[in-house]
């Protein structure tokens, strides 16, 4: 039996997504670290969009429809996008309507929201993955 018939790809999916959150708040640290470093332009890393595409290109390829690229250098088709462990993000970057006197575009206020929202989806995904895990156990036991 495939670990994918066990697991769903709800484990896959939350170990992803905490990896990426995981990246994107070292991405945003790093913006705080050069909040004073002059010309400095701050970036994201995007990533739930590919991972919502990522769902969906598995969900219908259940259909009995797969494909796979055979080559990196192919060209992937319209919806046949790699499953959740082939995203990676996007960094981009995200510059501030009016940067400072110095060419810095770091808004804190901004890093400081976008760090703590980031934070919170990370906690998030670690419970679910962590009641997930419970609820094999509890299952392994028979209770």
């Amino acid at each position: 039996m495939p670990i994918d018939g066990i697991f769903g790809s709800t484990i896959e999916l939350l170990s992803k997504n905490i990896d990426l959150r995981a990246k994107n708040h070292n991405q945003i640290s790093a913006n705080l670290a050069n909040a004073e470093t002059p010309n400095y332009v701050p970036s994201t890393l995007s990533f739930e969009g590919e991972l919502r595409d990522a769902l969906k290109s598995q969900s219908n390829n259940k259909n009995g429809a797969t494909g796979s690229l055979t080559n990196p250098r192919h060209i992937p088709l319209k919806g046949m996008a790699g499953g959740v462990s082939e995203v990676h993000g996007t960094v981009i970057q995200t510059p501030a309507a009016i940067p400072g006197r110095d060419g810095n575009a770091v808004e804190m206020e901004q890093e400081m929201g976008s760090l703590a929202s980031n934070q919170i989806m990370f906690n998030a995904s670690v419970q679910m993955l962590n009641k997930k895990f419970e609820g094999l156990k509890l299952a392994i036991k028979g209770q």
